[in-house]
């Protein structure tokens, strides 16, 4: 593969900076294989899916986990908090702002009070280990952190649940799920009336989910790790289910992940590419992604190169792209 496989041209105008309201009003592009896409809506999902369908769906919540903080110095400092390092959560991995100023075992504080030292930089190069000085981290984090909204999107959001799916639980993710960011409770309610089975899955999210690649052979991106858990039951339902539809490529990637090696938790480094032979998926709700990352490679992975297709007619017909934007359905059974 070349770079150039997973590249496209997005205009700045076509990336969507508020969530439409209600959150199933998003367009919808339902694949059709070599026939034309259709167009519909979030909630004519309803219509497109059938009894004995499986839907899973990420959990997985986001933490408010962008903390803006200041130098003993006088300056301004910003950590955004990735991943716990220790079980206590006083330790993490964490991205910081200004990187090239700041040294190690500094101090920044909040308001005045001591709140996180910079600790060494990890060995992934562009991310520190950082501590938090408080007994209790993650309450602390919760009560002055801020949503960690992808840096593209730079409107104010009001309500920042709208970057949380309806569904969310545990807050542990330093991004959203943003398929799932499309269902309603009455969505959900309706879809499970007319005979879908729904199901829950846990990937937490990184921001290097997002991170472009870079290499002229796309398959030789350094692909990150993220931790996810499957439930016990669940790979059986999905051998024994009508069709599995994935809500967002976190879930694709937790339930081909245990499907893959066996294991139904822990971390997982599987890099969906070209060839990969899909064990659980047969369908794939997800957003429109940025250019070169390695979500796009999963797609391209799942329905070949019309994925191409389908990005241009969504640009020529006004859909909007990335976290806030609309969604496609993807099978990849079709040809």
């Amino acid at each position: 593969m070349q770079l150039s496989d997973i590249d496209y041209e997005l205009p700045e105008s076509r990336i969507a900076q508020l969530p439409i309201e209600p959150r199933d009003a998003a367009k919808l592009l339902v694949d059709c294989g070599s026939a034309s896409p259709l167009h519909g809506k979030m909630s004519q999902l309803i219509d497109l899916v059938e009894p004995g369908d499986l839907l899973v769906i990420n959990d997985t919540k986001v933490l408010p986990a962008r903390l803006r903080l200041q130098r003993r110095t006088g300056g301004s400092a910003e950590v955004l908090l990735l991943e716990p390092l220790n079980e206590s959560q006083t330790r993490w991995e964490a991205m910081v702002r200004p990187a090239r100023k700041l040294k190690p075992s500094e101090v920044l504080e909040y308001f005045g009070k001591p709140m996180v030292r910079l600790g060494k930089r990890t060995d992934a190069g562009d991310t520190f280990e950082v501590e938090i000085l408080d007994e209790s981290p993650l309450e602390r984090i919760t009560k002055i952190g801020t949503m960690p909204l992808p840096p593209y999107i730079r409107a104010d959001l009001a309500d920042h649940n709208r970057y949380q799916t309806v569904y969310a639980n545990r807050a542990a993710s330093a991004a959203a799920p943003t398929a799932g960011l499309h269902f309603t409770p009455n969505l959900i309610d309706a879809l499970v009336k007319k005979g879908v089975c729904l199901e829950r899955v846990e990937l937490v999210v990184g921001l290097a989910t997002f991170k472009p690649v870079t290499v002229l052979d796309p398959t030789e991106h350094a692909i990150h790790t993220e931790r996810y858990s499957v439930p016990v039951d669940l790979l059986q339902k999905c051998a024994e289910a009508r069709r599995v539809i994935a809500v967002g490529t976190t879930s694709a990637r937790a339930l081909e992940s245990a499907a893959t090696t066996g294991i139904l938790s822990g971390r997982t480094g599987l890099f969906i590419t070209r060839g990969y032979e899909w064990k659980a998926v047969d369908l794939l709700l997800t957003n429109f992604h940025m250019p070169r990352t390695s979500l796009l490679l999963m797609i391209d992975a799942l329905i070949g190169p019309r994925w191409r297709t389908l990005y241009e007619e969504a640009l020529r017909s006004d859909y909007r792209f990335l976290s806030f934007g609309d969604a496609m359905l993807l099978n990849r059974h079709l040809s």
